[in-house]
């Protein structure tokens, strides 16, 4: 019987999210992964509009590649067909990648604004990670900055010591409140001059 108690037990308890300290993508990857978890707990909907258009414009470029790759025509015969499948080619790849660099930067989520709320703006969390730095950084931001109900940007800048066991283990209780802490920050009313 006791082991029926330690069984359940163990399958009420979640495994705990675990990353080798040494790798610092892996360290990112986890508290980005993290971090989104906890803005959607707060009502707020992942916007994949920005993601569906990357696979799309992915999509065209492999289509592009296949077809110039498997025309049924040989070389000199298909000259101009394959100029014209390369330039189609660097032109959607340089859409694509101004995509990424103009709207999405450092962005690990875009969010609508959470139902019922008078916020017009969904959010953008973004992180930065830098290379052989204990720092990382969460920024929460408005979607749509020049939106009148967009709020200030706020930013968390912290040691990835202080949320990690020395066995890679990520404690939860801690980071969560800290981003919660970021959220609400940013939710804040923003007080008036008089």
């Amino acid at each position: 019987m006791a082991s029926n108690d330690s069984s359940s037990e163990s399958q009420k308890k979640p495994n705990p999210k675990k990353c080798n300290l040494l790798d610092h993508h892996s360290i990112k990857h986890l508290l980005d992964e993290t971090s989104t978890e906890v803005v959607k707990k707060h009502g707020y909907v992942e916007d994949v509009r920005l993601s569906n258009v990357r696979l799309l414009m992915g999509s065209l470029i492999i289509i592009i590649a296949l077809v110039a790759q498997f025309y049924p025509k040989k070389f000199p015969e298909n000259r101009d067909f394959l100029i014209g499948c390369i330039i189609l080619y660097v032109v959607f790849n340089v859409v694509l990648q101004l995509i990424i660099y103009k709207k999405e930067k450092n962005a690990i989520m875009f969010t609508y604004p959470p139902p019922g709320s008078f916020n017009t703006t969904g959010l953008v969390v973004s992180s930065k990670f830098p290379r052989f730095s204990d720092l990382y950084t969460l920024t929460i931001e408005s979607a749509d900055p020049k939106s009148i109900s967009a709020n200030k940007p706020v930013e968390l800048t912290k040691s990835v010591t202080k949320w990690f066991t020395k066995d890679g283990v990520l404690v939860e209780g801690l980071f969560w409140k800290d981003v919660e802490g970021l959220i609400h920050d940013y939710n804040k009313e923003p007080k008036k001059n008089k």
